[in-house]
């Protein structure tokens, strides 16, 4: 069996299993605070908004599962505070974001804290442009990743930008192979919506 046989075969057996329980789903065309914070977005569509967290300031949608299609919103991380939980925080640190960051820094803070969160040295950022974001200049960076022990290669496109010395990004992943080119669409509007908004609605 080819390697891409069986990285298909593997998306095919994942499509298959259904979205956990515990998730929420999300309305489409309504504007919804994510990552408890002001970030506003507004969906075209119906997604499923995860129970799971990837950090204090991090909330998670997917379509079909979160190994098949998962955005993830950071919401005004501040600084000295880390994208993701720690997994060992005294020997492996993840880097944490400081408030004087520029937009270039961004892409390297996601991938210092995805070798280390994900123990891969398979994270590599593949672009990155000018791009506003929430109403802010920001960037669009894209990227590849392959988990350790999995050799699904992901795909990863990602707006942010620095906004009153805190960190706001939206990510979007999925296996390079189908997932990634039918829902990045989806994605790019999302993104697009994103505004800051003090009149909470959810989160």
């Amino acid at each position: 069996m080819t390697k891409v046989w069986t990285t298909a075969a593997t998306a095919l057996l994942l499509a298959a299993q259904p979205v956990i329980a515990g998730n929420t789903l999300v309305a489409p065309n309504a504007k919804i605070l994510v990552a408890k914070s002001t970030l506003a977005v507004t969906p075209a569509s119906e997604w499923n908004k995860l129970g799971a967290r990837p950090g204090r300031n991090g909330e998670s949608w997917t379509l079909d599962g979160d190994l098949l299609n998962e955005i993830s919103f950071y919401g005004g991380i501040p600084d000295g505070r880390t994208l993701f939980r720690e997994v060992d925080k005294r020997n492996k640190p993840l880097p944490k974001v400081s408030a004087t960051m520029l937009i270039t820094d961004i892409p390297a803070l996601l991938e210092s804290s995805y070798r280390i969160a994900l123990g891969t040295p398979l994270m590599t950022i593949t672009s990155a442009e000018p791009a506003p974001f929430a109403g802010a200049p920001g960037v669009r960076f894209t990227y590849s990743y392959t988990r350790a022990g999995d050799d699904v290669r992901r795909l990863g496109e990602a707006r942010a930008a620095m906004i009153g010395g805190r960190l706001f990004m939206a990510t979007y992943e999925a296996p390079a192979l189908h997932y990634f080119d039918r829902d990045v669409a989806a994605f790019r509007q999302i993104a697009d919506s994103a505004r800051l908004d003090a009149a909470p609605t959810r989160s």
